[in-house]
Order: structure tokens, then sequence, then C-alpha cells
């Protein structure tokens, strides 16, 4: 193999270029971000709480009686942000569910770890509710403008505005009510 010889994709290559290549592909079709920031959001809420910081020589502990549903409120909001990468199709619930997580914790969790956590978390949910999965740019081919003489399409009819035909040999009615037996279902309920 010379130095001019190319690498072949994925057998040549330097292994940490096919984990990159593999990750942004995996990355690429979920919202990853969003998930990220709602788990960067969940870490701060749940750890000030029982956070003891040091300024100089002053002690600052902040454990009080929200301290639970700080941790509550931060554990979900990991799970979620979890649940944003691994599981794509519930973004809308899980993006609703961390945006109420983050709303709930600025007067449950110490402002929502001191609106660190939750920014982040109102980002990260916000971001999961409007990511929409990309779809194939071959899939469906763009459309032509094949209207005729006053606006109005020349070739298939639009199928939403179709008028549709009844089926010769069946009964179309099923609710007992036709023209045909005298009923008009104004006195068959009964």
């Amino acid at each position: 193999m010379s130095a001019e010889t190319p690498a072949a994709p994925g057998h040549d290559e330097h292994y940490l270029r096919v984990y990159r290549r593999n990750f942004r592909a995996w990355r690429g079709t979920r919202p990853f971000w969003a998930g990220l920031f709602v788990m960067l959001g969940g870490l701060p809420i749940a750890y000030f709480p029982y956070a003891n910081l040091q300024i100089g020589h002053l002690t600052l502990a902040m454990q009080t009686a929200g301290g639970s549903s700080s941790l509550i409120i931060g554990v979900l909001l990991v799970v979620l942000g979890f649940t944003l990468w691994f599981q794509k199709h519930v973004r809308t619930f899980a993006g609703i569910a961390a945006i109420l997580l983050a709303l709930v914790s600025i007067p449950l969790s110490n402002l929502g770890g001191f609106l660190i956590g939750f920014l982040f978390a109102l980002v990260g949910g916000a971001m999961a509710v409007a990511w929409v999965p990309g779809g194939d740019a071959d899939a469906q081919p763009a459309k032509t403008d094949t209207t005729g003489e006053g606006g109005a399409p020349e070739g298939a009819a639009d199928p939403d505005t179709a008028i549709l035909k009844p089926v010769v040999g069946e009964p179309n009615d099923l609710s007992g009510t036709s023209p045909a037996n005298g009923a008009n279902g104004r006195h068959s309920a009964g």
C-alpha cells in the first residue's frame, strides 16, 4: 500500500475516525442536542441543594426541605434527556415534560438551580418539541405547476376534494335511512 492509495472507508481508516463518523450519523437521527441540554439542566437542579459552597471561610449549606423535590426533578430531567437520545419517537412528550419540570423547579429548588438548570432544561425541552426527523430528499419528487386556464389543475384531481361515487350493487347507506325505504331518520330512534 503506497501513500497515494486511497483508504477504503471503514476498513483502512483509523478507528477513531470511523467511530466519529458513526456517532455523527447516530446523532443526526435524533434530538441529540435537546437531550444534552435537558440533562445539563437536571444536574444543577439536583446538585445545588446538597452542595456545601465555600466562599472564603464561609460555608454556605443549602440543605432545605426542597432538597428532595430538587433531587426528584433533577433525576427526572436527566432521565428525560436519555429518553430523547434513545427513544426519539416520544420527543414531544419528553420536551413538554422537561419544560414543565423546568418551570416547577423555580419555586421548588432554589430558583431552578440558580436559573442555570432552569434555562438549560427550558431550552432543551423547546428544542425537543421543535425537532422533526429529517426525510429523504429523493422520496418525494418536486411537483411542477400543471395549471391550465383559470388556475384549475389539468391532470389528476386532488384526492382530498374528490367526490366519492357509490359502489354499484352494494347498499351504501348503513344507517337504515334512505329515500328508497321511506325512512328519513327523524323518528327512527327508539
